[in-house]
């Protein structure tokens, strides 16, 4: 500014000189121009009066002069500043280094003391594993996982996603230590679904076949990673492989062996490594449970006080299995005797309890009981194990199927080697010498070594009161619209989702196709498609290889019934269904173009007066003269079919011919 003002006050002069004589030429040329006469054309401008066309120049020269120097100081003072203001950022930025560098010359003070607290605030340090920390990423180390201290006070706060892959990269806990929580879960994850069930995993699924490049974070409290619940009731306990409940590997009632598991451990990324993928992937993080949700915040809590953010969330918690009150007053005793069935954790230790004790005793006689009951009546012959099944219903599925089937069902059980009790309501359940007895309320006693509680089953709804989310009070399970929202970014699916059916109002579903299709359907609204769930899932039950049967619809044995049966073939067996089908999961195989246009049988059907033998058939189930339920009687294959005629909803004259689309009259 000081050499711009020394410029200037020379410069002046001389501009006001110039200008001076500028302002006098111009006064001279218009006087001269006025005498002209108007035919005497007027001198150019570069002839005007002597002395003039000097000045012009002089005076251009220095104004020119003036701005060209003016210009040349503004650049150069700019650049200046530009280059003083980074230095003076650099010298700033080097501070802590220069601070860091003389106290490492400095020599070290006798008394020890902690770093001081600007140092660990300017180099993020990392927190210290905890003992009590979260477990491996293993499944078997995860197998029980300890209780969980309460955090210190002053605790730091979890590092940033990029720290934390440094240190797990590049730091080891010590022997019998694992890596705490917070180096496992990732702070934010764009898809975050909670239960690691098969709803979970469909969702997964569909999530990154619309969204290739999706990270989805799977919380699960199991130590496993999803896999498939129908096979712990049913081909695992038939099993030749005596490593079956190390290897859950089982063999289809086809021959064809596979796991228990939907994919590998490879298919799936570490957590801590979900950010930094850069196609995405599939995150499990297993033996943790979401206990809280912030759905403004768009946050969850986990039960070792982890928040994990999110961009959208599928609630896919399951149920939990129910127990009978009576067991659970009877004290720690009778409960450490009783088996609720649910997970892989309880099929290796009902399968090891039962190779070890003299008697067995199963409470329920649905579906859960029921193939229990077969699958331990199989044992029973070759071990000598006691099986019995007690129900209040007067037969097997009595709630389910008709009177005359369950009947038929209940002698097809005991032909299996299991002593029914039916008509039975406990009372009470004490321990004696060892021995859990069960009193009737009819006055009659059973004596055994271990229970199986099969009775139903909950919806898994804690995290309802902290999310504000409503549950339904008549069928349970969270309420959610026809895209299965419960919120705007918030899915529900599965055993846990009380969704509204078009055709046969509100229902919760607690069924393998229905967490398969429900899982998708929510997986592909998370990215966006808006679909209403359309679709009726079906569900299956086998007795063993020979017998099986697949429903559809509200299938309610105090609804009116139709059955029509014909003679069963080798053809028509669980076993032979999946030899066609190539999968022991059937509703794998469905396709519903197999619906588009049925062919119907050209053999008559017998009279619907009901049968000794029940080889094969189809049950309808009525209400207000149209079907709102098929049962598919040793009938495989066709599920499709007998979903559209409750797709469509019309009434039906004659049963007869509506049973000739299943061709079951047909060898």
């Amino acid at each position: 500014m000081l050499k711009c003002r020394t410029v200037w006050k020379k410069l002046a002069p001389l501009a006001r000189t110039s200008s001076t004589v500028c302002r006098q030429n111009v006064r001279r040329t218009v006087l001269n121009n006025g005498r002209t006469s108007t035919l005497v054309p007027a001198a150019p401008m570069s002839s005007g009066p002597a002395g003039g066309g000097k000045e012009n120049q002089v005076y251009v020269l220095l104004v020119g002069a003036a701005c060209l120097a003016g210009g040349v100081y503004a650049y150069r003072t700019v650049k200046g500043d530009k280059v003083r203001y980074q230095e003076r950022l650099d010298e700033i930025a080097s501070r802590p280094h220069k601070q860091a560098a003389q106290e490492a010359e400095t020599p070290a003070t006798p008394e020890p003391s902690e770093p001081p607290v600007v140092e660990a605030t300017e180099t993020e340090a990392v927190p210290e594993p905890e003992p009590e920390a979260a477990p491996s990423p293993e499944p078997e180390a995860a197998a029980e996982p300890e209780p969980e201290a309460a955090p210190s006070p002053a605790e730091p706060s979890p590092p940033p996603p990029d720290e934390v892959t440094a240190t797990t990269e590049t730091t080891e806990p010590p022997p019998g230590d694992v890596a705490p929580a917070s180096l496992l879960a990732p702070p934010h994850a764009p898809y975050l679904l909670i239960g690691g069930g098969t709803a979970s995993f469909a969702a997964a699924r569909s999530i990154r076949a619309r969204d290739p490049g999706a990270r989805v974070l799977i919380v699960t409290d199991e130590p496993d990673p999803p896999y498939m619940r129908p096979p712990l009731s049913k081909e695992l306990w038939f099993s030749d492989d005596p490593s079956v409940t190390e290897t859950l590997r089982f063999k289809q009632w086809n021959g064809k062996e596979r796991s228990i598991y939907f994919q590998p451990p490879s298919f799936y990324i570490k957590a801590e490594e979900l950010a930094s993928a850069d196609n995405g992937g599939v995150a499990v993080l297993t033996g943790k449970k979401v206990v809280h949700m912030d759905v403004r915040g768009n946050k969850v809590k986990l039960d070792d006080d982890t928040e994990i953010s999110y961009d959208k969330c599928l609630i896919a918690t399951g149920g939990v299995p129910r127990n009978l009150q009576v067991i659970e007053r009877a004290g720690e005793e009778v409960m450490a005797k009783t088996t609720l069935f649910r997970k892989i954790e309880d099929f290796k230790s009902l399968d090891k309890v039962s190779r070890n004790i003299s008697s067995i005793a199963i409470v329920g006689g649905g579906f859960l009981g029921s193939e229990l009951a077969c699958a331990l009546g199989r044992r029973s012959t070759e071990s000598g194990l006691e099986v019995i099944q007690m129900f209040p219903e007067k037969g097997n599925m009595g709630k389910v199927l008709p009177e005359y089937l369950s009947n038929w069902t209940t002698n097809k059980v005991k032909s299996e080697g299991v002593k029914i009790i039916s008509e039975a309501l406990v009372k009470s359940v004490v321990c004696k010498d060892d021995k859990l007895e069960i009193q009737l309320k009819d006055g009659r006693l059973v004596k055994t070594d271990h229970i199986v509680a099969a009775v139903g089953l909950e919806p898994n709804v804690d995290l309802a009161k902290s999310a504000g989310l409503e549950v339904d009070s008549d069928f349970g399970g969270f309420r959610v619209n026809a895209e299965l929202q419960a919120r705007s970014n918030i899915w529900v699916a599965g055993d846990a989702a009380c969704f509204y059916d078009i055709r046969l109002g509100r229902r919760r579903v607690e069924h393998h196709d229905h967490a398969v299709v429900s899982g998708r359907l929510a997986g592909e609204n998370m990215t966006g498609a808006n679909k209403p769930y359309w679709h009726q899932s079906m569900f299956w039950s086998d007795l063993g290889p020979d017998v099986g049967y697949e429903a559809i619809g509200i299938v309610d044995s105090s609804l009116p019934t139709v059955g029509v049966f014909a003679k069963a073939t080798a053809k028509d067996t669980p076993k032979a269904a999946t030899e066609e089908s190539g999968t022991g999961i059937r509703s794998e195989s469905e396709t519903e173009a197999t619906a588009a246009s049925p062919v119907a049988s050209s053999t008559p059907a017998p009279s619907l007066q009901q049968q000794d033998e029940y080889g094969k058939g189809v049950i309808f189930y009525l209400r207000d003269k149209v079907v709102v339920g098929i049962i598919l009687w040793n009938v495989f294959n066709r599920m499709p079919i007998a979903r559209k005629i409750i797709k469509d909803g019309e009434e039906h004259a004659d049963l007869n011919e509506v049973a000739k689309l299943f061709n079951i009259h047909d060898d």
